[in-house]
């Protein structure tokens, strides 16, 4: 069972708990009709055999003694965009990334959040410095991941430069913290001018519903690559913990 990725240099995401299941959806999407989870794949109705009065008395297979399986209802549900049974199940997961990663994750105001804060406890010293070949993508369509208009073909050498100036930089916002820490400066103030490299810490709850409608723009290509690994982590955990609905949702976006 997956509990902690990696992600990026100092990052991870760990599956703290989830609750509900591919099986849980169906359940809920049945509540109409009482007829409950039967069985993923057609075959003989599981409800006949634990009657006392089998065949047509059989409200769950309608007297046929068979069922089609609950496959077709899950990918319905799907298709059709019957959401709300799939808010029958969700995850709650522990991730440290990037302030910045988090201020963009945040904008999901669908999922709950607590986040470790520098107002009681000191930031831990972790900063996150992109690899060369992190900063030699350069997308000619996305105008976010694009340079500035006029600026020079990047090189390696360049970008080894630009890493050992965020080292230094973060050297230096570090030293400034500590000394602001040791000189009494309140904790809330000490960290004004720490970087958005800064890795910090939090909890994220939210349904299934909620999490994939998450993994649907943070999947994109669209999206910034740093929050795409955090996303295609969460993924990692959902498709273990509701393969089937996970299923679903990879094969609407080939």
């Amino acid at each position: 069972m997956l509990l902690r990725i990696p992600v990026l240099d100092h990052g991870y995401l760990e599956a703290i708990e989830s609750w509900g299941s591919d099986e849980r959806i169906v359940e809920a999407a049945r509540m109409s009709t009482g007829k409950g989870f039967l069985r993923w794949d057609e075959g003989p109705c599981p409800a006949c055999g634990t009657m006392d009065e089998q065949g047509p008395g059989c409200h769950a297979c309608e007297g046929k003694g068979s069922v089609r399986g609950d496959v077709h209802l899950l990918r319905r549900l799907w298709t059709m965009k019957h959401a709300t049974p799939f808010e029958m199940a969700g995850l709650v997961i522990e991730v440290q990334a990037p302030i910045f990663v988090f201020r963009e994750w945040h904008r999901h105001r669908t999922q709950s959040y607590n986040e470790m804060s520098a107002r009681y406890m000191p930031l831990p010293n972790v900063n996150y410095i992109p690899s060369v070949a992190r900063l030699l993508i350069n997308s000619k369509t996305n105008k976010q991941a694009g340079t500035v208009a006029g600026a020079e073909e990047l090189t390696e050498g360049v970008a080894f430069i630009f890493q050992e100036s965020l080292r230094h930089i973060y050297a230096e916002a570090e030293t400034l913290y500590q000394q602001a820490l040791r000189a009494g400066i309140p904790k809330e103030l000490a960290r004004i001018h720490l970087p958005v490299g800064r890795y910090s810490r939090m909890r994220a709850s939210a349904n299934l519903r909620n999490w994939l409608a998450f993994l649907t723009l943070r999947m994109d290509q669209a999206a910034q690559w740093e929050i795409r690994q955090y996303a295609n982590a969460v993924g990692e955990i959902i498709a273990e913990r509701f393969p089937r609905t996970w299923a679903l949702f990879t094969e609407g976006r080939k």
